[in-house]
């Protein structure tokens, strides 16, 4: 199997386990959201090989950071969609101070989850409904990517150059 089909196998067996789990999470407490825990998974899970965990922690950072982000612009009551454009340009700056611009879009992305609510609902209950939904998606992407990582001892690029060097004496 060539190591981009490989790759791609992995990934969907990866985000196959993270579907599965959130549901099974969601069944067991029903105050998780099913569809923000997914849509935390999604944004975690990587189809990289070589940093596929590294990548996972770096998007779970991001992730707290929007969520924080969110509940704080809960407090301030500001109007919709100010306060999406202010949360986004704190939250980024704040990415931008701790060094993980590269999980921008997942901090974007835990921010939007966490203002969004409709007028039938309490926006804290869904405020803080949607940040346990974002955390319990980012554990289970966390753990998905460290079974298949460490536990099956995956690897890409690395192993297939190992074997080219080896094949060519090297």
């Amino acid at each position: 199997m060539t190591p981009e089909k490989r790759s791609t196998a992995v990934y969907i067996a990866k985000v196959a386990s993270g579907v599965l789990a959130c549901y099974l999470i969601a069944r067991l407490v029903p105050r998780v959201d099913y569809i923000w825990a997914l849509i935390s998974v999604v944004l975690v899970l990587s189809p990289e090989g070589k940093d596929a965990r590294e990548l996972a922690v770096m998007r779970i950072k991001g992730n707290i950071v929007g969520c924080l982000v969110g509940v704080l612009f809960l407090f301030a009551e500001i109007a919709n969609p100010v306060h999406i454009i202010a949360g986004a340009a704190v939250a980024l700056f704040i990415c931008h101070r701790l060094k993980i611009l590269e999980a921008a879009r997942s901090t974007l992305a835990a921010l939007v989850i966490t203002l969004m609510h409709t007028q039938a609902i309490n926006p804290w209950e869904a405020g803080l409904t949607r940040v346990a939904a974002v955390i319990a998606g980012c554990i289970v992407a966390l753990g998905v990517t460290y079974l298949f990582h460490s536990l099956f001892r995956l690897s890409y690029g690395d192993e297939t150059e190992n074997k080219s060097a080896k094949a060519a004496g090297g």
